[in-house]
C-alpha cells in the first residue's frame, strides 16, 4: 500500500482528500494533488485520532479513515542484514554474535509488529548502547548502582521507582537482556505479558529469545513517543525514553546514524 505524502498526486490522493473532508478535516480543493492543505488536514486528523503526527498518510492513517483494511506498516526487515548490523556495531560485537542473535531479534520485532525502519533502527541501536557485543548480558557493577563500600547493586535496593523493596532486590532485579530490564516492577509486568516467571527466575531475561521479546515489548510500549522524538531528530530524547538517561548515547547515536544511511532506499 502506498504511503501518501506531500508532492504525491493521483486517484489515491483524491480518495484521501475525500475521506478527510468527510471526517471533518478540510484539505481544501479535492484535486488529487497532495499539497500543504492536504498535509495540514492529515496532521490535524492524526492528532485527533491519537496517531503519530507526521503529515504522511500511511497504513495507520488510511486505516483510521476507512480507506484500507490493514493498518500494518510496510516491513523493512529485509534491509537489516548481518552486514548492516556489523557496520552498526563496529568492532564492539563479534560477527558470530550478530549472526546468532540478529534473526532472533528481528523475529521478536516482527511478532510485535515493529517492522518499520525507524523502530528496527531503534532496536539495534539500543542493543549497541546497552550490551555492545550483541548478546544478552547482566548489568555491570558501576558507581551508578553500587556504593563505594556497599554490596553489589545496593543503590538499587531501595529504588521505589523500580518497585524494589530492599535487599536483595537490587541485585536480583539488576539490568539484564538486550534492553537491560531493571527493577521488580518491570520484571513483574513484562514477565506476566510474555508468560515467563521472571520474578522467581530473573535470569531468564538473559535467554536470547526472551530477551528479544522483552526488547520488542519495551519499545512497543513507547513507540509513538520514540517516533515523535525521531521525527524531531532528537536521538537524545529517543534514548532517554528507553534508558531513562543518556548512558550510551554516543554509541546509540552512532549506530542509529550508520544504520539509517545503510538502510536508506536510495543507498
Amino acid at each position: 500500500m502506498a504511503m501518501l505524502e506531500i508532492g504525491d498526486s493521483g486517484p489515491a490522493v483524491r480518495r484521501l482528500q475525500v475521506a478527510l473532508k468527510k471526517a471533518g478535516f478540510d484539505p481544501g480543493l479535492v484535486d488529487g494533488d497532495f499539497g500543504v492543505g492536504t498535509e495540514a488536514a492529515v496532521m490535524a486528523f492524526q492528532a485527533s485520532a491519537g496517531l503519530l503526527v507526521d503529515g504522511i498518510a500511511g497504513p495507520r492513517t488510511q486505516h483510521a479513515l476507512g480507506l484500507v483494511r490493514s493498518n500494518r506498516l510496510p516491513s523493512a526487515i529485509d534491509r537489516f542484514t548481518v552486514q548492516v548490523a556489523a557496520h552498526m556495531f563496529g568492532r564492539a560485537a563479534p560477527l558470530a554474535n550478530i549472526r546468532m542473535h540478529l534473526p532472533i531479534v528481528l523475529d521478536a520485532m516482527k511478532a510485535a509488529e515493529l517492522v518499520d525502519r525507524p523502530m528496527l533502527l531503534m532496536s539495534l541501536a539500543t542493543i549497541r548502547a546497552e550490551t555492545g557485543r550483541f548478546e544478552p548480558i547482566d548489568e555491570y557493577l558501576s558507581r551508578w548502582n553500587t556504593s563505594p563500600r556497599g554490596h553489589a547493586f545496593d543503590l538499587y535496593d531501595q529504588r521505589a521507582d523500580l518497585g524494589n523493596r530492599g535487599r536483595p532486590d537490587g541485585a536480583k532485579f539488576k539490568g539484564r537482556g538486550y534492553i537491560q530490564l531493571t527493577g521488580r516492577d518491570n520484571y513483574t509486568r513484562y514477565g506476566k505479558r510474555i508468560g515467563q516467571p521472571l520474578v522467581r527466575r530473573p535470569e531468564l531475561a538473559n535467554d536470547p529469545a526472551i530477551a528479544a521479546q522483552l526488547l520488542a515489548l519495551f519499545l512497543a510500549d513507547r513507540e509513538r513517543a520514540i517516533k515523535e522524538a525521531l521525527l524531531e531528530g532528537d536521538l537524545r530524547h529517543a534514548r532517554r525514553l528507553v534508558n531513562g538517561g543518556s548512558h550510551g548515547l554516543a554509541e546509540f547515536s552512532e549506530a542509529y546514524r550508520i544504520g539509517e544511511q545503510l538502510t536508506d532506499d536510495e543507498f
